[in-house]
């Protein structure tokens, strides 16, 4: 295996990734046949087949599934040193990856990023959602604004506000069903939430309520931060929203004296990369529209 191709590698990660031998000849730029060599002959010199083939697609074995983490790491790895490679260390040039919450990024980010470009155009910006926290040890991405403070080690962090959250709807829903003035009234509304067990249900589970906090209270669910924003904004029902998205779509705010909590808001990435010119600008450029950001909120 210490012999394999570092090609076949990247084909083996590929199709755990997409699912699919289309799908991860799409995402690596080669035919499906090509791809299709690769695990073929990656399996030869393993000995032992990394997918059970069915009319329903593939199924990874346990070989494959064991080598999946190292493969992401690898993958991380060897993306950050093409970034690292981008433009040397005191260059304005090259590529910096910054990962975020689906709110962040869609909503909050793109005017942030934006500013920065166009002081500095040659520094390009790759930009994942998620609402994991991606690992910056391994190089994942670059730098994390992240909505709890940062626990990996081997971090610069700095906090630089909290973000309130509060119930909204928007004015059609209100004026189809009213507004609920109890929480208690909420149990007859529409309520917007999510479907499984996440970090922001367990953090509504701390909060004192009249109701148990599970997804059965909720008649819309999504996981996806996104999706539910779009349901409020469309008149579906009551949800929790940041204030100052909530404010730029018009939405009006419900039960503000018996609701709402703040999300802290951190910007962080690995101290290796404070010799990084570029990335220190993006960490105080992020840290500087995020406190601008917040600001803005405090004076609505």
């Amino acid at each position: 295996m210490a012999n394999a191709d570092w090609d076949l590698f990247q084909s083996l990660h590929a199709v755990l990734q997409a699912g699919s031998l289309s799908a991860a000849a799409k995402a690596r730029g080669l035919t499906q046949p090509t791809l299709g060599r690769h695990i073929e002959a990656l399996e030869q010199k393993l000995g032992a087949p990394l997918f059970l083939r069915s009319p329903r697609g593939l199924t990874p074995t346990d070989l494959a599934r064991q080598l999946e983490s190292h493969l992401a790491e690898m993958h991380a790895a060897a993306a950050a040193a093409l970034r690292d490679a981008s433009g040397a260390a005191d260059e304005l040039k090259g590529a910096i990856r910054i990962t975020a919450s689906q709110i962040m990024g869609a909503e909050v980010l793109p005017a942030i990023l934006g500013s920065f470009r166009r002081e500095h155009p040659e520094i390009d910006i790759e930009l994942v959602l998620s609402n994991r926290a991606e690992d910056l040890s391994r190089r994942d991405a670059d730098i994390a604004v992240r909505m709890v403070r940062p626990t990996q080690g081997a971090l610069v962090a700095r906090k630089v506000g909290a973000i309130g959250v509060g119930f909204y709807a928007s004015p059609d829903y209100i004026e189809c069903f009213g507004a609920p003035q109890t929480l208690e009234d909420l149990t007859a509304h529409t309520v917007v939430g999510f479907d499984r067990e996440t970090p922001a249900l367990q953090a509504l589970a701390d909060l004192e309520l009249p109701w148990e906090v599970s997804r059965e209270l909720f008649a819309f669910r999504s996981d996806n931060d996104l999706a539910q924003i779009a349901a409020i904004r469309a008149g579906v029902g009551v949800g929790a929203c940041q204030h100052q998205i909530a404010r730029r779509y018009g939405l009006t705010p419900l039960l503000t004296n018996a609701f709402g909590f703040e999300l802290e808001v951190w910007i962080a990435m690995h101290e290796n990369l404070r010799g990084h010119r570029r990335m220190r600008l993006m960490f105080d450029h992020l840290v500087a529209g995020f406190q601008a950001f917040i600001a803005e909120g405090r004076k609505a």
